[in-house]
């Protein structure tokens, strides 16, 4: 057979190429994605419902997600932002705001479904191994899937944090205590695993926050005023860290719906070139300019630069 030249057209490189943009763009696992979204055909367009943790430097963002022909649809949400109304206005990327997020989204999810009357999950957090679904309940405890992203899913990690929050409000997710801070491995092959639910409850009512406060105001009282101005401004100290997150745990219970804050923002009210915001500042901005108003701006650019050269060619042939 003769040696056949490959036309490298369109073709040829389209398969070369990774299929999905974000994949390319190092953004989605699509293998974890088709397993978590994929479901059984006799389920007749059943929604499979997914928790998406993601976390930001700045909060944490839960979801209750599930995928559709047309693309995913989001039933609930719940920012770390929000626990500002529960009184937790710092620290709101840490292990403990983890749970609250994870409780507050847990408890607005099944209050939206009817369920939050039926299912109440843990009254009062003490890190315990808990299923939803093996306790006594008249109806059928509402089901997600954890889905942490690219999120490295090592022992310890937040992410585990709004799982044991979610949990323990009440929704179904699928887990074992493996990752959870306090486990330790069975000695030998086949043996039992320990799992201290102490040490998963100092994390979640903020102890560990508390031990580096006092150490770090004995050492370094510059760095303590640095690192935990937000506490100090709210005036919450070491003795108060445990009570604040037990107090938002209370209160997420007693009231989870999520309220749209009236003038959220900067509103902006044109006024021909002026701008004023909510808060009743002004400043000036370039009037949006019509199509005709564009063409005409670009002929006097053009004008004034002919003329120059014009000029310019002038003064060189008089020299």
């Amino acid at each position: 057979m003769p040696f056949v030249k490959v036309q490298k057209n369109k073709a040829y490189y389209k398969r070369l190429q990774v299929k999905y943009r974000r994949r390319r763009d190092g953004k989605t696992d699509y293998y974890a994605r088709r397993k978590m979204v994929a479901q059984a055909k006799d389920k007749y367009n059943t929604p499979k419902y997914r928790l998406v943790v993601r976390k930001t430097n700045s909060k944490v963002i839960c979801q209750v997600v599930y995928s559709t022909i047309m693309g995913d649809r989001v039933l609930c949400q719940a920012t770390s932002k929000e626990l500002e109304k529960y009184g937790v206005n710092m620290g709101h990327t840490n292990y403990s705001a983890c749970y609250a997020t994870g409780l507050l989204i847990a408890r607005r999810t099944l209050d939206i479904v009817g369920l939050a009357d039926a299912i109440t999950g843990v009254e009062e957090c003490d890190a315990e191994e808990f299923h939803i679904e093996d306790e006594e309940n008249e109806r059928r405890p509402f089901k997600a899937i954890l889905d942490v992203g690219l999120t490295r899913t090592i022992s310890g990690s937040r992410v585990f944090g709004v799982l044991k929050g979610a949990v323990d409000g009440g929704l179904h997710v699928p887990h074992n205590v493996k990752k959870f801070p306090g486990y330790k491995e069975p000695e030998e092959r086949g043996g039992d695993y320990e799992y201290d639910a102490s040490a998963h409850l100092e994390r979640i009512i903020g102890t560990h926050i508390v031990e580096y406060m006092e150490m770090l105001k004995e050492e370094d009282p510059d760095k303590f005023k640095m690192c935990f101005a937000k506490y100090i401004e709210n005036d919450i100290d070491a003795d108060g860290v445990e009570d604040m997150y037990k107090e938002c745990h209370s209160k997420i219970r007693e009231d989870p719906k999520f309220v749209k804050k009236e003038n959220s923002g900067i509103t902006n009210k044109r006024e021909g070139s002026k701008v004023t915001t909510s808060k009743g500042t002004e400043y000036v901005r370039m009037a949006k300019l019509s199509k005709k108003q564009r063409e005409q701006r670009v002929r006097q650019k053009f004008d004034k630069h002919l003329k120059k050269v014009m000029a310019a060619a002038d003064d060189e042939d008089d020299e």
